[in-house]
């Protein structure tokens, strides 16, 4: 082989190649999830110790976390009378001693011989006047003697040392000396964006020889992690726009300028700027796939109705796609009262002008009416549907679908909303009005896609790459909002539920929530049967309640939020199905019961329920801890800002990952974070679109193709622009 080394050859090179590896260590590494070079200089350290700067045991302060560099001087075991081992083990270095109790864990004594330095890391705390640590991590770091010693995560099953993982990352390093490593970022943006190469950088992850070339080594790493997930979304993006052909809609027509006089209110700043960058797309050449983001209450309804007219004022048609039946026949209310008596300028109608239709289409629309709405949808007659995924279904034509929204976009699958926009395809010929350009290409709607789960921004940057993203992040005047309290204790219980019972009596309404129980959905309805009864027979006996659940029909659950929209409930007993959409003006109480079993972003959807109307809301959080509250209902408590909230559910969290559908716990980005590297977000994004501007396919980018090829599978590719 010439030249310098890829990370596909790497990836083919198995581990036993490097020195010291035979059969045994070879096997090990397997356990611990190595088996080639790539995965060897791939596994970074967790953390660097540096020597010149480590706490000393004397050093150390009880009660506080510290790691200190030790020496293994004496080790003992014993088991206790209920069989519990017991690993004691006392080391020290030239400042004091320290005793290290491990509980369970009887291999530590096998592990830790005398003699043996390692790095603990724990809390140190005074026992009978000596200081111990209980159960602390440990590395073997071995006799390494530069100045910042990597500590690499640890496998108890695999038995392997940090120490001899640096010796063989090291071996495999000095290895690929001779012919290099292969580097596919242009070396113009290496140096414009101020990164070392990748050869510095691998050693720089794992043999720094300051703190400061660590943090240069890992900025480089995670920026290529980040730039591969980019490359796809931006390469997606643009094969969308290659692939497929936009209408050029007619917008600020009068239709558009006659729906916006005739509201009722005036327009946010935000709601005006979000309108302007949706007619950009809407007469631009390629079909607009945008993600609205907007906090709940904060007017994306209006946008939408706004988009879907620009569609009818050219001769096409408009599609609002919602989750459920309840939340479509919302819609179609909410839209209907917006667009009460608003006429469609028609110069072929005697009079100038016709009247707008808008109808619903659920799975509940059936025989001959059903049967009328689809030939009319068919031939034309209808300007605007809203409905369930029915409108997906086999038999469902469109004229001339112009511009389709989807909202609670994260409730369907990809399949559905390609479905929906696939109702347009090539029937847009153009003969209804609106220009096409490249006829060889697939005529698409244009998509606009809702969330009012407020989104990180470098989240929806790094997961939704491959929309433009619009953001309402202002609230209309006049919106009261929602008074957030904890509960928590007996005393604070039943003074809120005598507050639930002054508003009730007031002729409002109040929503119960029931824990959340992830294990079953049997046992969730059950408790939520069994709140029910408690309710109607104690706090709230003198009151009308409602249960709702997911078990329950579809009919039921219609039947039974009918009522409570109708003020035939007073309380509304329910499981999570409430969370999205549904909207009560009178509903001003919430009250969440475990609130702590429950995600913020879940919370905030929930207590979004109330605080619609003109009366001040209240929402409380009830957890069975009066001594301790969580951060998350802290950060509830304090603000009703989604975006704000959003922040703190990253930070609190962790990432999730983004090639799968795990949505927390440890990040498939091995170093980069979406929390911490906003600044590298932007520049591998800002590169993404450089490098595939100028060469789509990456045909003169080989080395990175193939990177992309060898690190993300089709599947993981396939999610990234699914999401």
């Amino acid at each position: 082989m010439t030249g310098p080394i890829t990370l596909r050859e790497l990836a083919d090179i198995d581990v036993e190649i490097i020195k010291g590896v035979g059969e045994r260590r070879k096997q090990a590494l397997f356990d611990y999830g190595i088996t080639s070079v790539l995965e060897l200089l791939t596994n970074y350290p967790r953390r660097w110790v540096d020597r010149t700067n480590e706490a000393r045991v004397g050093d150390l302060v009880t009660g506080q976390e510290a790691l200190v560099l030790v020496e293994v001087r004496k080790v003992s075991k014993f088991t206790t009378k209920s069989r519990r081992t017991v690993v004691t083990v006392q080391v020290g270095d030239e400042s004091g001693r320290l005793t290290a109790v491990f509980f369970n864990q009887p291999w530590r004594e096998r592990q830790l011989k005398v003699g043996l330095q390692v790095a603990m890391f724990g809390k140190a705390d005074l026992y009978r006047g000596v200081l111990q640590m209980s159960n602390p991590l440990v590395d073997l770091i071995g006799d390494r003697t530069g100045r910042i010693v990597p500590i690499y995560p640890q496998s108890e099953k695999a038995q392997i040392s940090t120490w001899e993982l640096a010796t063989w990352v090291e071996n495999a390093l000095e290895r690929c000396k001779e012919r290099g490593l292969c580097d596919p970022v242009p070396s113009e943006l290496i140096k414009r964006f101020e990164l070392v190469d990748r050869t510095a950088a691998l050693w720089g992850i794992h043999f720094p020889d300051s703190m400061v070339a660590k943090q240069d080594a890992r900025r480089r790493l995670a920026f290529d992690e980040l730039l591969r997930v980019q490359l796809v979304l931006v390469g997606r993006k643009r094969a969308f726009e290659r692939d497929n052909t936009g209408i050029r809609h007619v917008v600020d027509g009068e239709l558009q300028r006659r729906f916006i006089r005739t509201l009722p209110f005036v327009m946010t700043n935000a709601q005006q700027r979000v309108i302007t960058e949706i007619n950009q797309d809407l007469v631009g050449p390629h079909p607009m796939h945008r993600l609205l983001q907007g906090d709940v209450g904060s007017g994306k309804t209006v946008v939408a109705v706004s988009a879907m007219l620009a569609a009818v004022q050219g001769g096409h048609q408009g599609a609002l796609m919602a989750p459920t039946e309840v939340l479509a026949e919302q819609h179609f209310s909410g839209v209907r009262k917006l667009l009460e008596g608003l006429q469609v300028p028609d110069a072929s109608n005697l009079f100038g002008d016709r009247q707008l239709r808008v109808e619903l289409l659920t799975s509940r629309i059936i025989s001959e009416k059903r049967r009328e709405l689809l030939r009319d949808l068919a031939n034309g007659s209808v300007d605007i549907v809203i409905g369930t995924h029915a409108l997906i279904q086999e038999g469902v034509e469109f004229a001339s679908l112009g511009v389709a929204v989807i909202d609670e976009q994260h409730r369907f699958g990809v399949e559905q909303r390609a479905a929906l926009r696939g109702k347009g395809g090539d029937k847009l010929d153009g003969k209804r009005g609106g220009k096409h350009d490249d006829k060889s290409a697939i005529t698409s709607p244009d998509v606009l896609v809702m969330t009012a789960t407020p989104i990180p921004r470098t989240a929806a940057m790094t997961v939704y790459g491959d929309l433009d993203v619009s953001v309402l992040d202002e609230m209309p005047p006049g919106r009261i909002p929602i008074k957030t309290s904890w509960v928590a204790g007996a005393m604070f219980e039943s003074g809120m539920w005598g507050e639930v019972c002054d508003a009730i009596a007031q002729g409002q309404q109040a929503y119960v929530v029931c824990p959340i129980i992830e294990e079953s959905d049997k046992l969730q309805v059950a408790a939520a049967e069994e709140t029910f009864k408690k309710l109607g027979k104690a706090e709230l006996k003198d009151y009308r309640l409602g249960l709702l659940h997911g078990r329950m029909s579809s009919s039921d659950k219609d039947e039974t939020m009918t009522m409570f929209r109708d003020r035939k409930l007073d309380v509304l007993v329910a499981t999570t199905v409430i969370e999205v959409g549904i909207d009560v003006p009178n509903a001003t109480c919430m009250v969440v019961l475990d609130a702590d079993r429950f995600g913020i972003a879940q919370l905030h959807q929930l207590r979004g329920r109330v605080g619609r109307g003109s009366i001040a809301s209240k929402c409380w959080l009830v957890t069975s801890n009066p001594e301790e509250s969580s951060p998350r209902i802290d950060a509830l408590v304090e603000s009703t800002d989604g975006f704000y909230l959003a922040e703190v559910d990253l930070e609190l969290r962790g990432e999730g990952t983004l090639m799968n559908t795990m949505q927390k716990g440890a990040s498939d980005l091995k170093l980069a974070s979406l929390r911490s590297d906003r600044d590298l977000i932007d520049l591998a994004r800002d590169a993404a679109f450089e490098i595939i501007n100028a060469d789509p396919t990456l045909k003169n980018h080989a080395a990175m193709r193939d990177e992309l090829d060898l690190l993300l599978t089709p599947d993981e590719e396939e999610f990234l622009f699914k999401n």
